[in-house]
């Protein structure tokens, strides 16, 4: 069966995404929970302790706090609080701090630093996978043991008020709650107004025991304009102002006798110094954790803060208001909150915790015995059964009291180790799903691989020996094979995999298609090795007779692929990944400019002496105008390569990007802050223009004219949002959402679209006019040239401008008059498109990715719009890099359906093999916690750029079809 090389390597690259998407569903574990589903109930606590006679009753402690308070304040990092500003960010909470009866600590959260996952953490006490990144945008219901469910069934009454996660993940849980979305990060007032709104009648009342208040404005800021923006002191004035009116109405409620109140002051992530979070920084990890309670000790100064695990917090909640711990989780109680305390309650509630700990360790290690947290233990609850028996005899000497301690610290340096232990196993991976994604990716890539002599010829066609595949015996044998292997392992007692929980008819679609692919994989290899390579048309691989034949730039361009192939095997390549993009760039640069010089300077003094020999001398006058054109020309082409690293050097220095380097300041900080609000301006509209100008020349009068207009909009829409101004504007004018001005572009950029695809469309079914067709998909190009423009940050604009200039000046001169082949353009268009995603302050770390552009002309959040707006301004340079190859392939005279046939399949050649490589490398290192921060994003980015070089080639192989049909007739 003929396929085109278009076709072909598209629909291999979207089976790659499902083999992908299968692994990471794999790979992603899942969170450690207790084999047991019932929860932790008050009469299944164990004894106290007691050495030589029958176990003690099953006591427990008084209560220590009637009611608590939690003001978890979104993004707040522990520098706002602890930091040398916080004085004068939140002046109250810091005297608090300071010299109230207070303890203060750093919290370190585990990543992924997002919300959900985050209130996850400090509900249940357990790690959430790296998975809940994604259901982050959808929350279920959380059905596992945990903080607001126990307090729900001893009848405590919870009111809440603030980010409607809580809300998803606690249905029919709280006797009051106000829910407010925490997506829609354009708004940072309204979303806190209505928080504290409910404030003032629920501190007058007493039928309420615990009040959870989650405040989103601080991270809505941050993720806008960033951690240094103007709008950050204001906010946390106003938290302190809220803090300050909480504490107050406790201290005025308080009553002698009873039990003492706990307030909570707590943030469930940092924040990066770009503004965003997800990753793994100290400024994302750290967060400050301050308990304000009459039953501490007033300090007299201030301390060091301490550091905790933000674990922690449920584990002391919880014993603290006399509940059950939950039963995954892995914290261990703050030893300060007990201080003042008895000996013997502080010794149960440490038996309590420790009791917890050790049944999930038996139910999560096999070997737990050999667990050294494990046996401390249990020689620590011995030695705290001898105690009890002392105490009950009435021994009252200093002895028991030095025994108490010493049990003390045996429990802590116990609880330590097993939460430790139970942290480094984050959980359990489904190994049968992550192999059979890997087996499906690495049987599709070699197909590639295989199919790469005919895909690269001159018919632009794969036969591909499909029917001889399905009617083979081996196929059948294969499927019995297979189905057998996945009844073996899903019938297994310790099996508990995804692919096991799909139905029947996926899993024999899945199997027959291993099969079918493997006898393929047969086929073509019987085919082609004992032949050798045949090529039979141009290719990066160029044949002179029967001999391979490579140029220095292909050494160069095959070289540095697999080399950054290579790279991803060091965990600090993945962290700096752009480090590695830009050298290859910039040498790229110089290779080109080798291969002009050596056109220009080289064959041309080879072809003036010919020129010398033939021509006669003075009776023959050329006209001067060619010669003039070719000498522009030739300095034009000589000035491209220099042009583009100077290009490269300005955009590098932008936006610093990576792990060790980006909290170093760049021009992109110089530019936003206010004082050079009138260069940025200046600079977007200069950015704007030349935009314009490269852009509009293949655009039709029409569509330049929304193009104008749309440019004149985005401007608009940051000066509404304050980030540029107008010449008549002040600096101190009150911003907008710019929900006006954003509509108005897009209006601009679905009309942009339409006209290019109505061109297409006629192109293609009414006329078989190449230059209609071509002029369609220039004007689609401009279309998403626009919508990036809006996407972008103003800073970010001399990046598109850049990418733009360069595209142009590289097309003209470079990819036509050195006659470079498909393949070839196709590697360099590449190399481009990666650097320049890494130009725009992207890096494998999530906190990069920024969400605010999702919101752009949105009133409210709209899922849908704001992860493809999310999505593509992400992606932005990738996908203008890869649109721009498959339209200038497209424009090429006499060979264009041949030539989209190899670009597209190089880049899924490209694409395929970095994803296939990346997840050999991290089921080598699934056991390192390290992979969670920087490898985990980095297997999403490359499904996501699967996805990406999947679509582009669909379309623009929809869009080369009819005239494919034409040219072969």
């Amino acid at each position: 069966m003929k396929v085109r090389s278009s076709v072909f390597a598209s629909f291999i690259l979207i089976f790659e995404v499902i083999g992908v998407a299968l692994f990471l569903r794999g790979f992603f574990p899942v969170p450690l929970k207790s084999s047991v589903s019932s929860k932790n109930k008050l009469s299944d606590l164990p004894a106290e302790p007691l050495t030589g006679s029958s176990p003690n009753s099953s006591r427990l402690p008084q209560p220590l706090f009637k009611r608590v308070v939690i003001m978890l304040v979104d993004a707040l990092r522990e520098d706002f609080v602890f930091g040398p500003n916080g004085r004068m960010y939140m002046p109250y909470t810091r005297h608090l701090v300071e010299r109230g009866s207070s303890h203060s600590f750093v919290a370190k959260a585990r990543p992924p630093t997002v919300t959900m996952p985050r209130i996850k953490a400090l509900t249940t006490g357990s790690i959430p996978g790296f998975i809940d990144v994604v259901m982050n945008l959808n929350s279920p219901a959380l059905l596992e043991d945990n903080l607001v469910w126990q307090a729900k069934t001893a009848g405590k009454r919870m009111v809440f008020y603030g980010d409607d996660t809580w809300v998803r993940l606690f249905p029919k849980h709280f006797m009051e709650y106000d829910g407010t979305t925490s997506f829609f990060v354009s708004d940072y007032t309204e979303v806190d107004n209505n928080v504290t709104r409910h404030l003032d009648s629920t501190l007058k009342r007493d039928d309420w025991d615990i009040l959870i208040l989650h405040y989103l404005g601080l991270d809505h800021i941050g993720h806008i304009s960033g951690p240094h923006s103007s709008l950050i002191q204001p906010k946390l004035m106003e938290m302190d102002d809220i803090l300050k009116k909480i504490h107050s109405a406790l201290i005025s409620k308080e009553a002698e006798g009873s039990l003492p109140y706990l307030l909570v002051l707590c943030g469930d992530h940092g924040m990066s110094e770009t503004g965003s979070h997800g990753g793994s920084s100290e400024l994302e990890i750290n967060t400050p954790l301050v308990l304000l309670s009459p039953a501490f000790k007033r300090k007299a100064g201030m301390e060091k803060p301490g550091v905790v695990e933000q674990v922690d917090l449920t584990p002391t909640l919880a014993l603290g208001l006399g509940l059950p711990i939950s039963q995954n989780s892995v914290g261990r109680i703050i030893p300060g909150v007990l201080e003042e305390t008895s000996l013997r309650d502080q010794l149960r509630f440490l038996h309590l915790n420790g009791h917890q700990l050790s049944c999930l360790l038996k139910d999560s290690m096999p070997d737990y015995e050999k667990e050294a947290g494990f046996e401390q233990f249990r020689v620590a609850e011995k030695a705290h059964g001898s105690w009890m028996k002392l105490f009950l005899e009435g021994n009252t000497s200093e002895v028991l009291t030095n025994m108490g301690k010493k049990v003390l610290k045996q429990y802590m340096e116990a609880l330590a180790a097993m939460s430790t232990a139970l942290s480094k196993q984050l959980g359990k991976y489904d190994m049968y799903s992550m192999i059979a994604g890997m087996v499906f990716v690495f049987q599709l890539l070699l197909v590639l691989l295989l199919a790469m002599p005919e895909a690269l010829s001159g018919d632009a066609a794969v036969d591909l020996p499909v029917l001889s595949a399905l009617l083979s015996l081996p196929f059948y044998l294969l499927c019995l094979l297979l189905a057998s292997v996945h009844v073996l392992v899903c019938t297994s007692a310790e099996s508990s995999c995804y692919f096991c929980s799909l139905s029947w008819g996926l899993v024999f679609a899945a199997v027959a298609f291993s099969s079918a692919m493997f006898c393929i994989l047969v086929s073509l290899a019987t085919r082609r090795l004992p032949l050798g390579p045949k090529i039979h048309g141009k290719s990066p691989l160029r044949s002179i007779g029967s001999e391979w034949s490579l140029s220095e730039l292909d050494v160069l361009l095959l070289a540095g692929t697999v080399g950054h192939t290579l790279s991803l095997a060091a965990s600090s390549f993945v962290e700096e990944e752009h480090q590695t993009w830009y050298f290859l760039l910039n040498t790229l640069c110089l290779a080109v400019f080798q291969d002009v010089c050596r056109k220009y300077f080289r064959e041309q003094r080879v072809s003036g002496d010919e020129e010398e020999t033939i021509l006669p001398s003075k009776d023959c006058h050329p006209s001067a105008h060619p010669k003039a054109e070719m000498y522009s020309e030739k300095w034009l082409a000589l000035a491209t390569p220099p042009f583009t690293l100077l290009c490269c050097r300005l955009m590098r220095s932008l936006n610093q990007t990576g792990v060790q380097w980006a909290h170093l300041p760049d021009m992109g900080h110089w530019l936003n802050s206010s004082e050079h609000r009138t260069v940025l301006s200046l600079l977007a509209a200069f950015c704007l223009v030349l935009i314009y100008l490269l852009v509009q020349r293949r655009c039709s009068w029409v569509s330049k004219i929304a193009l104008a207009l749309g440019l004149l909009g985005v401007f608009s829409y940051r000066a509404a949002v304050g980030n540029v101004l107008f010449p008549w504007q002040h600096s101190g004018r009150t911003t907008s959402k710019g929900t006006v001005e954003a509509r108005f572009v897009y209006i601009f950029i679905l009309g942009i679209l339409f006209t290019g695809t109505k061109d297409l469309l006629r192109s293609q079914i009414v006329t078989a006019d190449a230059k209609l067709k071509s002029r369609g998909l220039w004007e689609i190009y401009s279309g998403l040239v626009l919508l990036v423009s809006l996407l972008f940050r103003a800073h970010n604009l001399p990046v598109l401008c850049c990418c733009l200039l360069i595209q142009t000046l590289m097309a003209q001169f470079i990819w036509k008059r050195l006659h470079y082949d498909a393949a070839q353009t196709t590697i360099m268009h590449y190399w481009f498109g990666q650097a320049f995603f890494y130009f725009q302050g992207n890096s494998n770390n999530i906190a990069t990715v920024d969400i605010s552009v999702g919101f752009i002309g949105l009133e409210s959040y709209v899922e849908a719009p704001a992860i493809f707006l999310t999505a593509l301004s992400t992606y932005a340079g990738p996908l203008l890099w890869a649109c721009h190859l498959v339209c200038f392939l497209s424009s090429q005279r006499d060979r264009s359906p041949v030539a989209v046939g190899h670009g597209c399949y190089c880049l899924a050649l490209l694409r395929s093999v970095p994803a296939a490589a990346y997840i050999v490398l991290v089921t080598a290192l699934r056991y390192h916690l390290f992979i969670w921060s920087v490898f985990s994003p980095k297997l999403l980015y490359e499904s996501m750029h699967l996805l990406l070089t999947a679509g582009v080639c669909l379309f623009f192989n929809t869009m080369e079809q009819s005239h494919s049909s034409t040219a072969l007739a």
